[in-house]
């Protein structure tokens, strides 16, 4: 299928693992018939930008990465019905719409989350960037990094990645704010929500207190439960996680850390926490999650610890009926979750904008080495007008 149109991006692009980001000039094919064409305003970056990034095997490259971009719908494909030019639109995960889980409202666990997440284009193999035509033999470049390569001043999107927010930003939300919604904040907060299904009165556990973890602390405060522990290293982080909702804070490297936490999840039935997330992906962080659930109590994975095995103690899961469960993107169907998490943020229940911290598109691998080395929270690229 030939493109309807092509046009020139200015993008950040990743050639080798872990060397820098690149400023690029490129060309991006126009939508097909199923995609739009998005002017990005602004793209966070997550930690699984750089793990891509440095990585030899997750993604081919050269790439552009990015997937929290927001920005201004410019042109529809013909089959196109969600969205219209001029809508405001953040841009999530990719998923098929056809198989079994995607069938059940299940996007998150669509079968084909790795190729069309990961595989660097379009499902037919095709991608959509290619160097500038004055290079001698322009190159591919893989795109469609989690359907959207948002680390360029525009992409080229499946209908069903995008979330429309016109009428939010109508309202005064700021559009450049929105991205990380996305996948970090609506993986943390989605996880106690969506996931976990935290009970008023329960009692919450949350290992690192980074976007996703601050996330799901707000969420926990909006579940109600009456624990709300965050565990981290960083002391201005866990001074947020207790402005954000957090009840009790411990600074993991304290000597009496263990007694803290399990003084925080006591309580007359024994104690332990009803509901755990563990975002560190440290093994002793989730065997010690593990042992310090409540009976029935369930811990969610977000954090993939690189793919470690976790030895635990069965006998402690099977006695107590307690359960580990992954969790991805917090189970999210973007289009229902994240307008709920902006009505949450307008009311005052949800103030993600303090995890966030903004750089132009320039300065892109200073926010990525802010990140890295725990200096900001959430960074977001601002795109360049053109």
């Amino acid at each position: 299928m030939t493109p309807r149109c092509t046009c020139s991006v200015t993008a950040a692009l990743t050639t080798l693992p872990g060397a820098p980001f690149t400023l690029a000039r490129l060309t991006l094919d126009g939508p097909r018939d199923d995609e739009v064409l998005v002017r990005i305003v602004a793209c966070g970056i997550c930690q699984t930008d750089l793990a891509v990034r440095d990585s030899p095997a997750l993604m081919p490259k050269p790439a552009v990465l990015g997937h929290e971009g927001a920005g201004i719908v410019e042109a529809i494909g013909e089959r196109v019905t969600r969205v219209r030019p001029g809508d405001a639109v953040v841009i999530s995960f990719s998923s098929c719409g056809r198989c079994s889980a995607c069938l059940r409202g299940e996007p998150a666990y669509c079968a084909h989350t790795r190729s069309l997440n990961f595989g660097g284009g379009r499902p037919d193999g095709s991608t959509a960037l290619h160097e500038a035509p004055a290079a001698a033999e322009p190159r591919p470049v893989r795109s469609h990094f989690f359907g959207q390569s948002s680390f360029a001043t525009r992409a080229v999107v499946n209908e069903r990645n995008l979330v429309r927010v016109t009428e939010a930003v109508d309202a005064g939300v700021a559009l450049e704010t929105l991205g990380p919604m996305g996948c970090g904040l609506q993986t943390g907060a989605g996880g106690v929500l969506n996931s976990l299904k935290v009970r008023p009165g329960s009692r919450l556990a949350i290992y690192g207190t980074g976007a996703v973890g601050l996330a799901a602390t707000m969420a926990g405060a909006i579940a109600g439960a009456a624990t709300v522990l965050a565990v981290d290293v960083q002391p201005q982080r866990l001074a947020l996680a207790r402005e954000l909702g957090a009840t009790h804070v411990v600074d993991a490297r304290d000597p009496e850390a263990d007694a803290q936490i399990e003084a925080a999840l006591g309580g007359a039935d024994g104690g332990g926490a009803d509901f755990a997330l563990d975002t560190s992906g440290r093994l002793d962080t989730l065997r010690g999650a593990v042992q310090r659930l409540a009976p029935r109590g369930v811990l969610g994975l977000i954090s993939s610890a690189k793919g470690a095995d976790v030895p635990v103690n069965a006998l402690h899961l099977m006695v107590g009926g307690r359960g580990v469960v992954g969790i991805h993107q917090g189970d999210s169907v973007p289009q229902v979750f994240i307008p709920q998490l902006i009505a949450w943020h307008r009311a005052g229940r949800f103030p993600f904008e303090r995890l966030l911290g903004f750089y132009d598109l320039a300065r892109i691998n200073d926010a990525a080495d802010d990140l890295a080395q725990g200096r900001v929270i959430k960074p977001v690229v601002r795109m360049p007008a053109a």
